[in-house]
C-alpha cells in the first residue's frame, strides 16, 4: 500500500474506509485496485477485496477550478436516477474527509460487460448485425433517459429547465472568451447564428450531458443490450434534443477530419447507422420533431470544441503540464469546422 502524496492515494486508508461502510467483506483478502483507462477528466479506479468490486471515482490530482469535478454532484445524481433509470449504477458511498484522500470521491457498483471504446471488441466483430444492433441499444437507451417524468421521479431539483438552452450558448460563449488562445478562430459568426436560433422546445427531460457510446456498457456476447449508463457528473434536466445533439457529435462517420474524439461508428463495412439514419431511427421511435436537429448538433461541436479549448488554454499558459493537451487545438480547429457544416446543414 502507498501513502498519499499530492499525486498518489493511500489505498489502505480507503479499504479501512470501505470496510467500515459494507458489511460481510472478506477479511482473508487484501484491496486489490486497477486504475481504469485515464481521460482528461475524473480518474477512475477499480477495488476489490474478494468476490466484491467496486469504482472509486474522484477528481484529477492538482489544481481544480471552482464547480469543476463535482463528484458529490455526481454521486447525488446517480443516487435519484439509478431507482428510475437501472442503467446508472448504484452508488454505494460518498466521501469527502481529507485525512483519507486528497479529494472527495464516492464508490459505485461495477457493472460487468465490454465497452466499446477505441476499438470494435473482438466479442462483437462476429456477431451478424452488431453495428445495427448497437446503433439501436444506444438510440432506445437515450429515449428510455429523456422518457422518465422528471416531476413524477422527485427530479425537478437536479436543474433549472427554464432558459436552459439559452444558458448553454452564452455560457460556453463567455467560456471560449475566457480561455482564447492566439490560435483560436474568430468565432463571431458562429456565436450570433447559435444566439439568434435558440429553439422554443419546453419539453423537459434529464440531459446526461455526455451521452457517447464509450460511457455505456454492453452484456457480453449481445451488442443489442446496454446494462450501463456512466458519467453523470454533468447532468441536470432542460432540453432532451441538447443530448441528441451532443450524441451525433461523438456519432462519427468516415470522412470526418480528426477530432481528437474515441469512437468507432466511423469503421466502414461494420453496418453502424450514419447519423442521419440515427436521426430518423431516433424521430421514429419517440416522435419528438427534429427539425431543429442542425442547431442542436451545432452547438455540440461547438460545446465540445469549449471543453477541450479550456484544456488546451490551461496548458498554453503553463497551468498543467500533460503533453496530451498540446495538439488539442487541432481537434478543436476541425470541430468548429464541423460546428459550421452543421450550420449551413451539410452534415445532415
Amino acid at each position: 500500500m502507498q501513502k498519499q502524496k499530492n499525486d498518489t492515494i493511500d489505498w489502505q486508508k480507503i479499504e479501512t474506509y470501505i470496510r467500515n461502510h459494507i458489511t460481510d467483506l472478506s477479511k482473508d483478502e487484501e484491496m486489490s485496485v486497477k486504475k481504469f483507462t485515464e481521460g482528461y477528466s475524473n480518474l477512475t479506479y477499480m477495488v476489490k477485496i474478494g468476490e466484491w468490486e467496486a469504482v472509486l471515482r474522484r477528481p484529477p490530482f492538482g489544481y481544480i477550478p471552482p464547480k469543476a469535478h463535482d463528484m458529490e454532484r455526481e454521486y447525488r445524481i446517480i443516487e435519484k436516477i439509478h431507482p428510475v433509470y437501472p442503467l446508472a449504477p448504484k452508488p454505494y458511498m460518498f466521501c469527502e474527509d481529507t485525512n483519507i484522500m486528497d479529494k472527495h470521491f464516492y464508490i459505485m457498483e461495477k457493472k460487468n460487460g465490454i465497452v466499446i471504446d477505441a476499438e470494435i471488441p473482438e466479442a462483437f466483430k462476429e456477431i451478424k448485425n452488431a453495428g445495427k444492433d448497437i446503433s439501436e441499444a444506444v438510440i432506445s437507451a437515450l429515449i428510455d433517459l429523456q422518457n422518465i417524468d422528471v416531476d413524477k421521479n422527485g427530479l425537478h431539483n437536479l436543474g433549472k429547465p427554464e432558459g436552459f438552452v439559452e444558458r448553454q450558448v452564452y455560457g460556453w460563449k463567455k467560456r471560449f472568451e475566457r480561455s482564447r488562445t492566439d490560435d483560436l478562430i474568430d468565432l463571431k459568426d458562429l456565436e450570433t447564428w447559435l444566439i439568434n436560433h435558440i429553439p422554443s422546445n419546453r419539453e423537459v427531460s434529464i440531459v446526461h450531458n455526455d451521452f457517447k457510446l464509450n460511457n455505456m456498457m454492453f452484456e457480453k456476447g449481445d451488442p443489442g443490450k446496454i446494462i450501463g449508463v456512466f458519467d453523470w457528473e454533468l447532468s441536470t434536466i432542460g432540453d432532451p434534443l441538447t443530448d441528441l445533439g451532443s450524441s451525433l457529435v461523438y456519432w462519427t462517420e468516415e470522412g470526418d477530419p480528426d477530432m481528437g474524439l474515441t469512437s468507432v461508428t466511423d469503421e466502414a463495412g461494420f453496418g453502424f447507422y450514419s447519423r442521419r439514419d440515427f436521426l430518423e431511427r431516433y424521430a421514429q421511435i419517440c416522435g419528438r420533431d427534429v427539425s431543429d436537429v442542425n442547431f442542436y448538433l451545432t452547438l455540440g461541436f461547438y460545446k465540445l470544441a469549449g471543453i477541450l479549448q479550456q484544456l488546451y488554454y490551461r496548458w498554453k499558459i503553463g497551468e498543467v503540464k500533460d503533453d496530451r493537451f498540446s495538439t488539442l487545438n487541432q481537434g478543436i480547429a476541425h470541430l468548429l469546422e464541423m460546428a459550421e457544416e452543421a450550420k449551413n446543414n451539410r452534415l445532415i
